[in-house]
């Protein structure tokens, strides 16, 4: 199993950023992808989820109705877009697969700074 994030970099607050999950090494169209974060000295959050097929989502609180979870089970990528970016929001950025054991990806670094 292999987990590829991308699309991190550095924006200003109200931006937006778009982040990829690149996936191989297991049936992509079988599982429900996470998107986490952990912030500078914080613990790691669960920011969204999405199911097998794409069709039901869901968000924490904090990015509700600014973040939006999407997959394209063809390319076995998932993706979060991000609008609306508060300084907050600056952490790295993980995708994750559940199976019997969970996998993470790398991290991608999203700033928001002005």
């Amino acid at each position: 199993v292999q987990l590829v994030e991308s699309g991190g970099g550095l924006v200003q607050p109200g931006g937006s950023l778009r982040l990829s999950c690149a996936a191989s090494g297991f049936t992509f169209s079988n599982y429900a992808m996470r998107w986490y974060r952990r912030a500078p000295g914080k613990e790691r959050e669960w920011v969204a989820t999405i199911t097998s097929a794409g069709g039901i989502t869901y968000y924490a609180d904090s990015v509700k109705g600014r973040f939006t979870i999407s997959r394209d089970n063809h390319k076995n990528t998932a993706f979060l877009q991000m609008n609306s970016l508060k300084p907050e929001d600056t952490a790295v950025y993980y995708c994750s697969v559940q199976m019997q054991l969970t996998y993470w990806g790398q991290g991608t670094q999203v700033t928001v700074s002005s």
